[in-house]
C-alpha cells in the first residue's frame, strides 16, 4: 500500500494498478476510475461526466495535468460541476475508441489527452484534446451552465452524436467476394506512391510514424512484382529511420514518431508495440537485402528490450516516457561538452565523425545523435578498417550508455498488455528466423508461455492486462488476433504443434464471442463485456494493424494449416468487405493489402520433413520468401498438409493449394521451385 501521508490530496485512483492512473492519484481532482460507480453518481447528482483519457508516456497528457488537473481552483470547479473519470487508453482501448470517434466527429481530429463530456448514460455531448488552462476553465463553466439551463438541447445533441458514433465503423457484407486482381493492387500502390517522400523515405509530410505494416506490404509487393521504385522507397525509409534520431543511436530501440520529415527529432517516448513491429520489419528487410545495417538495428533494438522492457516473469513492459527532469528528451540528448567529457579527445574524434553533430543540432545547444554517412564512408574519413570502426563504436556507445544511465530515467509503464506482448513474441520469432540467435527464440517461448499461463481465463479466453502476477480486464479482439499470429509464427520457426493447437482454440473462442454474424467481421469487444454506447469494429490499420485485418490473416493461415476451408472462406469474406475502402485510402489498409497479395500471387506451403527438418528450416531464414507458410515435423504429424510426406529422409515439398511439386532434398533446390 502506497504511503499517502506525504500528499495533500489522494483520490480513488490510488487503488488502481495502471501507472497512468496512479500518476493522477494525488491530483486535487476527485477522479473516479472507469466503472458503474461514476455513472451512478452522475445520475444521482444530475451532472455531466468528464471522461479524460490518456496514457503514461503521453507528453501533452502530462502538460494538461500540470496546468489544470493539479490546479486547485480548476480542480474545485471540476469536482463541483462534473463527475470526473480518468481512463488509461492502453487498458481500455474500447472506451477510447468510442469517445475518440465522438471527438473526431465533433472536431475533425483526435489525439491525447482525450477529454470527452458525456451524459450520465454515457452518450457524448462535447469533447476535444489538449486545452490550455483558461480555455479549459471557460469550457467547464459553459458546459455545466448549458446542462443546467438547457438539458433538452444537450440530450438532443447527444442523440445525434451517438448515432454518428455507432455508424462510424459499420462494415456491410459484400456479397461480391471475388478475389483481388493484380490490376487492383497495382492501382492501389500507384495511388499510394504519390505520398512517398523520395528524399527521406516514409510519407511526404510531418509528423512521420514508422507504420511497419505498411512497409511490410510494400516490401512484399515490390519483391513479388520486381517493382524497383517501391523497393527503393522501402530501403530509403529503412536507412533513414535507422540513421535518424527516431532510432536511439546509443541504446537501441525506436521512439514513437518523428516530428519532422528528416526522422531527426523524435517524440521521445518508446512504445513496446512500435519496437516489436520494427524488429519484425528490419528482420525481413535483412532477409530481403542482406544489409548489415538492418541486422544491427534488430540486435540493438532487442538489446534495448532485454535491458529496459523485460520483466522478471518474462512479461514485457508497455512504454518509456518521453520526459525526464521535466524536459522532453532530456535523457537522450547531449551537448558537445558532455560528449567530450565522457569520451575524451581520441574517441570524440571518432564519435563526431560517425555522428554528424552539425546535422544533429537541436535546441539550446543540445544534440540529437544522428548519422548521415555510411560505415564505409566514415571508415574512409578516419582511415580505419570497417571492423576497427565498428569495434570503436561499440566502445563509444557503451561509455555513452553508461554515462546516460546516471541521469534521471524516464518513467516506465510496467503493465504488460497481452496484445503488445504477442507482437513482441512475433518480433522475437522473426529475429530468430533472420539472424538465428537461439536467445531470441528462448525469449519468444518464454513470453508466450507467460501469456498462456498468466493471461488465460478460466473459460479459455484471454485477459488484456497483467502486472505483478495479477491479470485483469477481459481481453479485446487485438489480444486474440495478435496472440494467434504470434503462436502461428512460433510454430513456423519451431514446428512445435502445441503452439498452433493453442491458436486454434483461441480462434474458436474469438469466433464464438466476437464475430458479427451479419457482416462476418469481428467486434472489438466480447459479448461477455458490459455494453458501451456502441460496439465498435476496428477496421483501419494504423500504427498497429487493425484487429480485424490481423484476424483475417490469422484465419487465412490457420485455415491452410488445418485444412479448414470455413476459416479461409471467412478470411476471403472479410477482405471483400473492405476492398472499396482500400482503394480510397491505401495507407490505412497496409495489413489488409498483405492479405490481398495472396489472391494475386502464388501462396506456397513449404513442408519440411525428416531428421534434419529444423536445420533445413533455419537455412530458409537466410532468404526472403514473401508468400509462404512453413510446416514440418521429423517423423510424424496429424496436420493434413503433412500427410504422406514422411519418406525417411530429409525432404522439402513446395506446394500451392495443396498441390505439391516433386520433393527435393535441399533448400537450394526448393528455392528454384519457388521462383
Amino acid at each position: 500500500m502506497q504511503d499517502t501521508t506525504a500528499y495533500t490530496h489522494t483520490n480513488r485512483l490510488i487503488h488502481e494498478t495502471s501507472p497512468y492512473l496512479l500518476q493522477h492519484a494525488h491530483n486535487p481532482v476527485d477522479w473516479f476510475p472507469w466503472g458503474q460507480d461514476a455513472f451512478d453518481s452522475a445520475r444521482v447528482q444530475n451532472k455531466l461526466v468528464l471522461v479524460s483519457i490518456g496514457y503514461s508516456s503521453c507528453h501533452w497528457c502530462h502538460v494538461m495535468e500540470n496546468e489544470s488537473f493539479e490546479n486547485d481552483s480548476i480542480a474545485a470547479l471540476m469536482n463541483d460541476r462534473f463527475i470526473c473519470v480518468k481512463v488509461d487508453r492502453e487498458e481500455r482501448p474500447d472506451v477510447d475508441q468510442v469517445y475518440m470517434t465522438a471527438v473526431q466527429l465533433l472536431t475533425g481530429r483526435g489525439g491525447w489527452p482525450l477529454n470527452c463530456f458525456v451524459m450520465p448514460d454515457g452518450r457524448p455531448v462535447y469533447g476535444g484534446t489538449y486545452f490550455p488552462p483558461e480555455q479549459w476553465r471557460q469550457l467547464l463553466e459553459d458546459l455545466s451552465t448549458t446542462w443546467q439551463q438547457e438539458p433538452d438541447r444537450v440530450k438532443a445533441y447527444a442523440d445525434q452524436l451517438q448515432q454518428g458514433v455507432a455508424e462510424a465503423d459499420l462494415v456491410k457484407l459484400n456479397t461480391d467476394a471475388a478475389p483481388c486482381s493484380r490490376q487492383e493492387l497495382d492501382q492501389l500502390v500507384d495511388k499510394w506512391s504519390d505520398d512517398f517522400d523520395h528524399d527521406h523515405g516514409g510519407p511526404d509530410r510531418a509528423p512521420k510514424f514508422p507504420m511497419p505494416n505498411n512497409l511490410q506490404f510494400l516490401l512484399r509487393y515490390g519483391t513479388l512484382t520486381g517493382d524497383e521504385m517501391v523497393l527503393k522507397h522501402v530501403r530509403l525509409t529503412l536507412d533513414k529511420m535507422a540513421m535518424g534520431g527516431i532510432f536511439d543511436q546509443v541504446g537501441g530501440g525506436f521512439a514513437r514518431y518523428s516530428t519532422d520529415v528528416l526522422w531527426k527529432v523524435p517524440h521521445f517516448e518508446k512504445m513496446l508495440y512500435d519496437n516489436a513491429q520494427l524488429v519484425s520489419l528490419y528482420s525481413q528487410g535483412y532477409q530481403a537485402f542482406q544489409d548489415p545495417l538492418y541486422a544491427e538495428v534488430v540486435r540493438r533494438t532487442l538489446d534495448f528490450i532485454r535491458r529496459e522492457m523485460l520483466g522478471k516473469d518474462g512479461g514485457l513492459y508497455s512504454a518509456l516516457d518521453a520526459d525526464s527532469e521535466g524536459e522532453e528528451g532530456r535523457y537522450y540528448v547531449w551537448t558537445r561538452d558532455e560528449l567530450l567529457q565522457t569520451l575524451g579527445e581520441a574517441d570524440m574524434r571518432i564519435a563526431e565523425t560517425w555522428y554528424d553533430l552539425h546535422a544533429g543540432a537541436w535546441e539550446d545547444e543540445k544534440i540529437i545523435l544522428v548519422r548521415t554517412r555510411s560505415t564505409a564512408e566514415v571508415a574512409g574519413a578516419l582511415d580505419l578498417s570497417e571492423a576497427d570502426l565498428l569495434s570503436a563504436m561499440d566502445r563509444i556507445n557503451g561509455r555513452l550508455l553508461e554515462k546516460r544511465a546516471q541521469r534521471e530515467r524516464p518513467g516506465l509503464d510496467d503493465k504488460a498488455l497481452t496484445s503488445w506482448n504477442a507482437l513482441m513474441v512475433t518480433g522475437f520469432a522473426d529475429a530468430y528466423d533472420a539472424l538465428g540467435d537461439p536467445g531470441d527464440l528462448a525469449l519468444a517461448r518464454q513470453a508466450m508461455e507467460r501469456i498462456l499461463s498468466q493471461c488465460r481465463r478460466a473459460d479459455g479466453g484471454l485477459w488484456h492486462s497483467s502486472k505483478t502476477g495479477q491479470a485483469t480486464i477481459n481481453g479485446y479482439l487485438e489480444d486474440y488476433s495478435f496472440t494467434i499470429e504470434a503462436l502461428t509464427n512460433l510454430y513456423q520457426v519451431t514446428f512445435e504443434e502445441h503452439w498452433i493447437e493453442a491458436a486454434r482454440q483461441l480462434m474458436a473462442y474469438a469466433i464464438a464471442h466476437f464475430m458479427d454474424p451479419e457482416s462476418r467481421m469481428f467486434h472489438f469487444t466480447s459479448d461477455l463485456d458490459p455494453p458501451l454506447i456502441a460496439r465498435k469494429m476496428e477496421v483501419t490499420d494504423n500504427v498497429i494493424p487493425s484487429s480485424n485485418s490481423a484476424m483475417a490473416r490469422d484465419l487465412f493461415l490457420l485455415g491452410h494449416l488445418f485444412d479448414q476451408h470455413e476459416w479461409t472462406a471467412m478470411s476471403d469474406q472479410m477482405l471483400a468487405n473492405v476492398r472499396s475502402r482500400m482503394a480510397e485510402y491505401p495507407q490505412g489498409y497496409g495489413n489488409w493489402a498483405q492479405l490481398a497479395l495472396s489472391d494475386v500471387f502464388p501462396f506456397h506451403e513449404i513442408a519440411i520433413t525428416g531428421p534434419d527438418h529444423l536445420a533445413l528450416r533455419k537455412e530458409f531464414g537466410r532468404h526472403y520468401i514473401p508468400e509462404r507458410l512453413f510446416l514440418g515435423a521429423g517423423s510424424s504429424s496429424d496436420l493434413p498438409l503433412l500427410e504422406g510426406k514422411f519418406l525417411g529422409t530429409n525432404t522439402i515439398f513446395v506446394c500451392e493449394n495443396k498441390v505439391c511439386q516433386l520433393p527435393v532434398n535441399s533448400v537450394a533446390e526448393a528455392l528454384k521451385q519457388l521462383r
